[in-house]
């Protein structure tokens, strides 16, 4: 039996890999019942959180490909539990060096386990996970015979388009539909690592001076954007200089465009009162206070997540108003006064942003597009008449699909003759450039998935 715990730097030791693919496998099925990892993880025990999040992080990047693979091997598909900690270990031992060390967002990193490791441990969590014991023999069996059969086994999987890509077919196709010359990129950055990207609260530093102060402790960054720093390698929030007195926050270099394709020439455009309809969890919100003095409503129909916006606030010394209401029945919160600009960043099917959140596009449907978009549609149409003539409207998604961006917005011009569209980002696809390709500064990882539109108000 190979013991694979270490010590620490303070002497204690690291769980096994078994008891850390254990934990694995649980939220990899949980995922495959329907619920989000950002449900699941924070009940994995504090110690295992960060090995077991990178870990099926890397499961999820490759579960299409895990799962192919455990359906040659076992024909007849094994219950649940032992099918989700076979997929884990396929995922483990299929040949993806390039990422493997790869950091997830806490920093946590997925190591090179040797392949006999890998069988020997998962056999040992077999045996440890409840009502699979009798399993331990079939998935040791199973494991082997990749080992020994991986290339033609792999080989007979290349025109399986769930196993080459890593997403559902239905995602694959829609992305073929409406980006046909940048599908492939498109899957291939989701399939990576984001970046952890900074964002400078310009409030209480430069960003030369805050990237100094990196750098004074050996965390090298590049820059992007108006206020962001591209970290070289994770790090711990902890890590981070001033981080807990608000001189910094986490959040993609796409994300980071909203404040300032929102407030752009604000003070000719009498830029002052601001609805932010979709706020939580209040990066947007805190970076439109940062870059200017504003009075600001940040709105979510969630009360934890309205909780999690006063946090932020909090922690970055700024304030606003925030409700919790629901943006698309204003007679419930809006008190009559028209607002000068609106940030409506709606809900949406998330498929921009799955290299951070890989379990997203194993819990959407299909019917989930059609669906979002029509409450993207009525967000829009509810909140237009609250814009006062002469105001702004940005609409935002964090979506690569064109239900959600282009065809929202067009659908939107053909009903409302006094909106109209001003130059913007519109299609930011992940990893690299915009399908116009009007971003190129090449920051290491790019940027997020994500769709922007500054729509206009006709004046009096």
């Amino acid at each position: 039996m190979t013991d694979t715990r270490h010590p620490t730097s303070s002497g204690a030791s690291t769980p096994s890999l078994s008891t850390q693919l254990l934990a694995t496998a649980r939220c990899v099925r949980a995922v495959e019942q329907g619920r989000s990892l950002s449900d699941v993880l924070p009940e994995v025990a504090a110690p295992l959180r960060p090995g077991v999040q990178a870990l099926t992080f890397h499961v999820l990047r490759h579960l299409g490909t895990a799962r192919a693979v455990v359906a040659s091997l076992a024909p007849r598909k094994p219950q649940p539990a032992v099918h989700a900690l076979l997929c884990s270990a396929v995922a483990l031992l299929l040949d993806e060096g390039d990422e493997r060390g790869a950091a997830g967002s806490a920093g946590a990193r997925v190591p090179q386990y040797a392949a006999h490791t890998v069988v020997d441990q998962t056999v040992n969590a077999a045996r440890e996970e409840r009502g699979t014991a009798r399993q331990a023999g079939f998935v040791n069996a199973c494991l082997r015979r990749f080992l020994r059969e991986r290339t033609p086994l792999l080989a007979s999987l290349a025109d399986d388009p769930v196993a080459r890509w890593n997403h559902p077919r239905w995602w694959i196709e829609r992305l073929q539909r409406d980006h046909p010359a940048q599908w492939q990129a498109i899957l291939e950055a989701s399939n990576q690592p984001g970046p952890m990207t900074l964002r400078v609260n310009r409030r209480h530093s430069s960003r030369e001076a805050y990237r100094q102060a990196l750098q004074d402790i050996g965390l090298a960054s590049t820059p992007v954007g108006s206020d962001g720093l591209v970290l070289d390698a994770p790090q711990p929030v902890e890590r981070l200089p001033g981080f807990a007195q608000g001189h910094c926050s986490v959040q993609d270099a796409a994300a980071q465009m909203a404040a300032g394709l929102l407030l752009e020439g604000r003070e000719e455009a009498r830029i002052h009162r601001v609805l932010d309809a979709c706020a939580a969890p209040g990066g947007k919100t805190a970076h439109l206070l940062e870059s200017a003095d504003l009075d600001l409503l940040a709105l979510d129909v969630d009360a934890r997540r309205c909780a999690r916006i006063q946090d932020t606030l909090a922690r970055l010394g700024l304030r606003a108003e925030v409700r919790c209401a629901d943006a698309a029945r204003p007679e419930a919160w809006w008190d009559g006064r028209l607002f000068d600009a609106i940030l409506l960043d709606t809900p949406c099917t998330a498929s921009g942003i799955v290299r951070r959140h890989p379990d997203v596009r194993w819990l959407r449907r299909e019917s989930d597009v059609a669906a979002l978009a029509a409450t993207q549609r009525a967000l829009l149409d509810t909140l237009w008449p609250l814009l006062r003539p002469g105001g702004r409207l940005l609409y935002a998604t964090c979506s690569v699909f064109r239900a959600e961006g282009s065809a929202q917005v067009q659908a939107f011009l053909e009903h409302h003759t006094d909106a109209r569209v001003r130059p913007s980002v519109g299609h930011l696809l992940p990893g690299s450039a915009s399908a116009a390709g009007q971003f190129n500064d090449n920051h290491p990882g790019g940027y997020d998935g994500f769709f922007y539109a500054r729509i206009d108000k006709a004046g009096p």
